[in-house]
């Protein structure tokens, strides 16, 4: 006899927002959810796990910046001012597609180990693709914020 069981599409133990820094906004993981299309197999207690850690990683790397932008009189990323070539909320947009990347890759990385079977260690194999996929839009997303090119290149 088979069976289905539904995870469904969303969990309600979500919390309602993580707290940021207070110059960047504060991530919503019910969001995060339904950006990245996760259903309930992600428990809240990952996911919330996931996106700590991946605020953490995002604002060690843009300090810099951030403190730039302090220093210039901005006191959130929202009053930063947009170049006249950009749309108006790039810089948030950019910097939770830089937070929700970096969370995705880490839960398809701790998802892969799942299933120890030889199965699950061919599914762990074929998504090492896709975690670095995700790893390089964060990555992306934060040299757009910066203002760098999305490669370095160096002549050895």
């Amino acid at each position: 006899m088979n069976s289905f069981v539904s995870t469904g599409t969303a969990s309600s133990q979500d919390p309602e927002a993580i707290a940021n820094n207070g110059f960047w906004p504060d991530i919503v993981p019910a969001d995060f959810r339904a950006r990245h299309r996760l259903d309930g197999t992600v428990t809240a207690d990952r996911l919330e796990g996931a996106l700590l850690a991946a605020v953490a990683t995002v604002n060690r790397t843009l300090r810099d910046w951030q403190a730039s932008q302090v220093a210039a009189g901005h006191a959130t990323v929202a009053e930063v001012p947009v170049p006249i070539w950009q749309a108006p909320g790039v810089y948030l947009g950019l910097y939770q597609r830089a937070v929700y990347s970096m969370a995705h890759a880490s839960l398809i990385e701790r998802y892969a180990d799942f299933d120890a079977t030889n199965s699950g260690r061919d599914r762990a194999e074929r998504l090492v693709d896709p975690a670095e996929s995700y790893r390089r839009d964060a990555v992306w997303a934060i040299a757009e914020i910066e203002g760098r090119p999305h490669s370095t290149v160096e002549l050895i």
